[in-house]
């Protein structure tokens, strides 16, 4: 990892630690004010407990003009940001989606929706629906590799984040208390529950914490679906198409317009949010990163509004690509700080739950 941004992270913190203003404002001031002095591991610890709600930057009084020129949420993304690209597998690639996201994004998508429009040709076998397209075996041959591809490099990340930070022992309660942390987005509602001040400066809004809900739930939800549909093919042999009241479809097609609606509305507090408290130079590679998740949930709901018109066989390779370009990019773009994120509420319990059992 950069030691420059480690250590200009390391700096505020420090000041951070001295000052306690913003001790109730989110999980990483009590983590913080846990050390007296802090380790690469403890940096990147903090980093990725951060959700870069930028209360805590409204509510210093040592930002720039001042001497210190304090900020916390800017030092803290830009250790994050560089975390991912660090603990990533393979590095290279982590850190040139951060730099390019919208062209390797684009450039994704579309080659792998050409490759497929080839596959067609071979693959279709005379089924229904998206089948006559292009077949089962030809999916299943096709995005199984892609979907246990970024398992086994997200897991590999992850293990690498966890020693980096020497997080110690886990036990169960840990990861209850994590996932109960990310599912209500806690950290997002600011210290005092009033939200956060990620787009409009001194204003608090629960806008992101709510946009964030509606991506994560849709995205749960279009999982949901496509196992439903997995679980009825094999395990009662019921392949596709659904109707309209099918588990697939009653999962999907909320999932799809939650997905959809929440990255549009990502983008629009993106677009005004001020890029000077966020990570410096992963621009680019946000807003490819939610495009692309939001182009999944899009396409898949015009792919069941055209049905079986000419433009479904084009519109499902589309969609197909967009998926394929999502899995395979997942471990490099944004899509990862969820899983790092989860992993830093873990290792937070962790900490918690050791600091109590020895008071």
């Amino acid at each position: 990892m950069q030691t420059d941004l480690l250590q200009e992270a390391r700096r505020q913190a420090e000041i951070c630690n001295a000052c306690r203003y913003c001790e109730g404002y989110c999980s990483v001031f009590p983590a913080l004010h846990a050390h007296r002095a802090f380790t690469d591991g403890d940096m990147t610890q903090l980093a990725n407990l951060c959700h870069n709600c930028r209360g805590c930057y409204h509510a210093c009084q040592y930002t720039a003009p001042h001497e210190f020129d304090l900020n916390l949420p800017q030092a803290l993304a830009n250790v994050r940001h560089d975390s991912w690209e660090a603990f990533a597998f393979p590095t290279g690639a982590a850190r040139a989606f951060q730099k390019n996201g919208l062209m390797i994004a684009l450039a994704t998508v579309i080659g792998f929706a050409l490759l497929l429009w080839a596959a067609r040709a071979i693959g279709s076998m005379g089924g229904e629906d998206f089948y006559a397209v292009l077949s089962h075996n030809a999916m299943v041959a096709i995005f199984v590799p892609a979907f246990l591809f970024p398992l086994a490099s997200v897991a590999v990340s992850l293990r690498r984040y966890w020693r980096e930070t020497q997080a110690g022992d886990l036990r169960l309660p840990d990861i209850v208390a994590a996932f109960g942390s990310a599912a209500r987005m806690r950290n997002l509602s600011g210290g005092h529950g009033d939200g956060c001040n990620f787009e409009d400066e001194d204003r608090f809004t629960h806008a992101r914490r709510i946009a964030h809900q509606a991506v994560m739930y849709g995205f749960l939800l279009c999982f949901a679906s496509t196992t439903s549909g997995t679980v009825l093919h094999y395990a009662f042999d019921m392949p596709a198409p659904y109707g309209l009241l099918s588990l697939p479809k009653l999962l999907g097609i909320p999932g799809g317009v939650l997905l959809t609606f929440g990255c549009v509305w990502l983008l629009d507090l993106k677009r005004r949010a001020d890029p000077a408290l966020g990570a410096t130079g992963a621009r680019s590679g946000e807003i490819a990163f939610t495009a692309l998740l939001g182009f999944v949930g899009f396409s898949g709901l015009a792919l069941y509004a055209v049905g079986q018109t000419g433009m479904m066989p084009a519109l499902l390779v589309i969609h197909l690509g967009a998926v394929l370009a999502f899995f395979l990019l997942t471990p490099f773009t944004k899509m990862a700080h969820g899983f790092y994120r989860l992993t830093a509420l873990t290792a937070d319990a962790a900490r918690i739950r050791r600091s109590k059992a020895a008071s």
